[in-house]
């Protein structure tokens, strides 16, 4: 991935998880504090050294809504209880934004030799003008000096070499985090019944109760939502509202390969999801592997080949989905 889509890719989920975040307390706007919140759950090195000094989602959401309450203690508003956050809803709702101290930051960390990481993000935040990031972090026990010599030290750790696509397919992969002990997350994962919960296209799993747990080589009949989250019909052609889900391969609780294939549409492609599982500070790290296998029937098209572009951003915006997915369901 070029420097520019990693950060594009960065703005993204960080906008992502901070509007989520700010859609739990019925806001639209997402403020500096709900990027802080987006950076805790992040998966790249950011993140994770925000969580190995101890800094949980639940921690971090706390020291905000105290520093919250202490900003407007110091002019003179006291709220005996603020309202309980709910759940999340932003794909639900709409007229999200961001407000200009954020924007602001997200342009800084672009600007110049700023690579637009996760990385470059933190490091904003640490140096905007409000100090509220620098406040957070002394709630929580930790000196934002600290944070960023931390984040230096983890960056100078060369990185994991990049997965390679497999050649001839249509491919992706993508990493996220999860914030839930790893045991949860296989159990979300590994549920054919709860696939409804992490893959958009799925509404629901037509699953015999057999008192086991699925098998390798079980097979299960998924059928395709009718309604997009914010309740709106959702159209789908005849010969894709079935898909036919078979688990391929698990092993209990750092891998499984799920298999998706449309029985009414005998010439389309069949969706591979590989998911590796790893215990990290605070949740869980997962490896996501995409992949379209072409029907051997099918020859690949001049306008197919010259549509691979585009083709390669769709896998990244589901592998996108699919991550986000699974951590907003623990969030």
């Amino acid at each position: 991935m070029s420097g520019f889509a990693a950060a594009a890719a960065t703005s993204h989920s960080l906008s992502l998880a901070a509007m989520e975040e700010a859609s739990r307390l019925g806001q639209r706007t997402a403020r500096v504090e709900h990027l802080f919140l987006a950076l805790v759950v992040n998966e790249q090195l950011a993140g994770q050294v925000l969580r190995g000094l101890g800094i949980s989602l639940d921690s971090a959401r706390q020291a905000v809504q105290d520093q919250d309450a202490a900003q407007l203690a110091s002019i003179g508003v006291s709220i005996e209880a603020p309202p309980a956050p709910g759940r999340i809803v932003f794909h639900e709702t709409g007229g999200y934004e961001w407000d200009a101290p954020s924007i602001e930051i997200l342009r800084r960390a672009s600007a110049g030799t700023q690579q637009g990481d996760a990385g470059a993000v933190l490091r904003a935040l640490l140096d905007e003008p409000s100090g509220l990031v620098e406040s957070v972090l002394h709630r929580l026990g930790v000196g934002s000096e600290f944070v960023r010599a931390r984040l230096a030290e983890a960056e100078r750790i060369p990185p994991a070499p990049a997965i390679r696509r497999r050649r001839g397919s249509l491919s992706g992969t993508s990493e996220t985090f999860v914030p839930a002990p790893i045991e949860k997350v296989w159990e979300l994962v590994s549920d054919p019944e709860r696939l409804p919960e992490w893959d958009l296209s799925i509404g629901r799993v037509e699953a015999e109760a057999t008192g086991h747990a699925p098998k390798t080589g079980d097979h299960f009949l998924a059928l395709a939502r009718t309604e997009r989250p914010d309740g709106r019909p959702l159209r789908t052609s005849k010969q894709y509202r079935r898909q036919l889900v078979a688990l391929v391969e698990q092993e209990r609780p750092s891998r499984i390969v799920w298999r998706f294939s449309y029985p009414d549409a005998v010439r389309a492609n069949t969706r591979v999801v590989t998911i590796a599982l790893e215990p990290a500070a605070g949740g869980a790290h997962l490896r996501l592997e995409l992949q379209w296998v072409r029907n051997p029937e099918r020859q690949i098209s001049l306008l197919g080949w010259l549509l691979r572009p585009l083709a390669r951003f769709s896998i990244w915006m589901q592998l996108s989905q699919l991550g986000s997915s699974m951590s907003r369901v623990f969030r």
